[in-house]
């Protein structure tokens, strides 16, 4: 395994992977199966598109767990199997990059309830959950942990508490402005850091969201911020449009990557893609980096 500030220090700026959801639609999963249904029933595609990030020159890829917490799956058909789908998540991300060269990052999202009084979550529940799915990934050999698409801050604290009690794995914190320049639950980057950055995170940032051009604003106010950690940022390729029956991002490779090359000269120190994004968004991506020392 590698080290991840190691790795940032030396390169400056860091190529991330893209979408899972999205790839895998291309891929043919069908609606209603969650991504992580994968991780068991068609491992080798789970495997490939890992692949294909790494081929295509991601520094860092993102095992297919974002949903894999014991809250999240506990009315489906996966409950009581996150300690065994984090594992195998792991293991599949790790098998198709190696042991050397490319991180691999375990991936962690909102449980997708509210936190009371608004909500059923408590924060024994979340922290337990939490903690599971963190100390699943870390056992599985992952080299970092991405908590992402978060929009509220008591579940983004009690998630980051409970995984750097669990293990010892670098830990990343992204939140999804979903609503321009704020969270669903109001929150703005400066909130965000404010909340979060006192914590020892390897990194701090964006994901998902809406335009590129929300995105540019975001990316400068969490410049402007004072933050310590190292900037994460992981758009959308732009706002979807619907096209008959298809969801299509409208940003294609070479506009997208022009534009984060931009976010990387604003401060951007970990750059890849979320929704629509693909391996050939970030072969753009690493080419547009050129000029970026990483």
């Amino acid at each position: 395994m590698s080290n991840f500030s190691e790795m940032l220090l030396a390169r400056g700026v860091l190529l991330a992977d893209g979408a899972t959801g999205t790839n895998y639609q291309d891929r043919g999963i069908e609606p209603g199966v969650a991504p992580e249904e994968w991780v068991l029933d068609r491992p080798e595609e789970v495997i490939d598109l890992h692949r294909r990030f790494a081929d295509a020159g991601s520094d860092i890829v993102l095992t297919c767990t974002f949903g894999a917490s014991a809250v999240r799956l506990q009315d489906g058909p996966l409950a009581g199997r996150a300690r065994e789908l984090n594992l195998r998540g792991a293991e599949l991300a790790r098998r198709a990059v190696g042991e050397d060269g490319v991180l691999v990052a375990g991936s962690i999202g909102p449980t997708g309830q509210l936190v009371a009084p608004l909500g059923p979550l408590g924060r024994d529940e979340c922290s337990s959950a939490f903690a599971e799915q963190a100390r699943a990934l870390a056992d599985g050999g992952v080299d970092l942990l991405v908590l992402e698409t978060f929009f509220a801050l008591d579940e983004a604290l009690w998630a980051a508490e409970a995984a750097l009690s669990a293990t010892d794995v670098p830990l990343v914190v992204s939140f999804s402005f979903d609503q321009g320049t704020r969270t669903m639950m109001g929150l703005s980057p400066a909130d965000v850091v404010a909340g979060m950055d006192s914590l020892p995170l390897a990194a701090l940032g964006a994901n998902c969201g809406r335009s590129l051009d929300d995105t540019a604003e975001i990316v400068g106010a969490f410049a402007q911020s004072g933050m310590k950690a190292p900037l994460w940022i992981k758009p959308n390729a732009g706002v979807p449009q619907i096209v008959g029956d298809a969801v299509v991002y409208p940003e294609g490779p070479e506009p997208f990557a022009a534009r984060l090359a931009e976010f990387a000269h604003a401060g951007a120190r970990i750059l890849g893609g979320c929704c629509g994004s693909t391996p050939e968004h970030l072969a753009a991506l690493g080419q547009a980096l050129s000029g970026v020392p990483r």
